[in-house]
């Protein structure tokens, strides 16, 4: 088989199989999206950050409190669906493409509740009068909540195609590229909810 070549670090050659080198650039290609993703929520959380750091009361007194409940709940929920989609891309790993087919659709399941309740969140909100129009505090909260469930969104539809796709059959332990890229993304996605969770809601 023949091999293609990189230099690496110090100079050093590295040799890829075919396969690897695409997994390699692959892999690589999700890390650099996912990096770009992290600037534009840095963005958003910075603006967060300044507009408090402004506020002599944070939530302005008009403006009714964020609940705990709910989110705190979806915070469960997306650590359950990491948990899942791990479970199911350490089974195909293993040969046991049984976890994967059911590790999906568990996941895809977790995942549309927490757009659920993050939709409850938001119209429970809305009726108490935090709406678009309520002034900073009110726009970034949209601002970052809706980002993020925009991430969520995408990620349910690749979940939904990657669970038909691995009921044919098409994940193997020698082929499950797209499980690992996207369960990078989920994770990413999770642990976006926990900065979210924390600095929007607790403190």
């Amino acid at each position: 088989m023949s091999l293609a070549a990189d230099i690496g670090p110090m100079g050093k050659v590295i040799k890829y199989a075919p396969n690897e080198r695409r997994d390699w650039n692959a892999f690589l290609g999700m890390v650099i999206f996912l990096g770009s993703w992290i600037m534009l929520f840095g963005g958003i959380f910075l603006t967060y950050g300044a507009l408090r750091a402004r506020a002599e009361i944070w939530p302005p007194l008009d403006m009714p409190p964020l609940p705990l409940d709910f989110p705190a709940m979806n915070t469960l929920v997306i650590v359950l669906s990491s948990a899942s989609l791990q479970i199911g891309l350490n089974g195909v790993k293993a040969g046991k493409t049984h976890l994967l087919q059911w590790g999906l659709p568990v996941t895809t399941v977790l995942g549309t509740l927490f757009i659920v309740l993050q939709s409850v969140v938001w119209f429970d909100l809305w009726q108490e009068g935090l709406q678009f129009t309520s002034g900073p505090y009110a726009s970034v909260f949209y601002a970052i909540t809706t980002f993020h469930a925009a991430h969520v969104l995408i990620g349910l539809g690749a979940l939904l195609w990657l669970s038909i796709q691995s009921w044919r059959g098409m994940y193997t332990p020698a082929r499950y590229l797209s499980i690992r890229l996207w369960a990078m993304y989920w994770h990413f996605v999770g642990i976006i909810w926990g900065f979210i969770f924390l600095t929007v809601y607790v403190l």
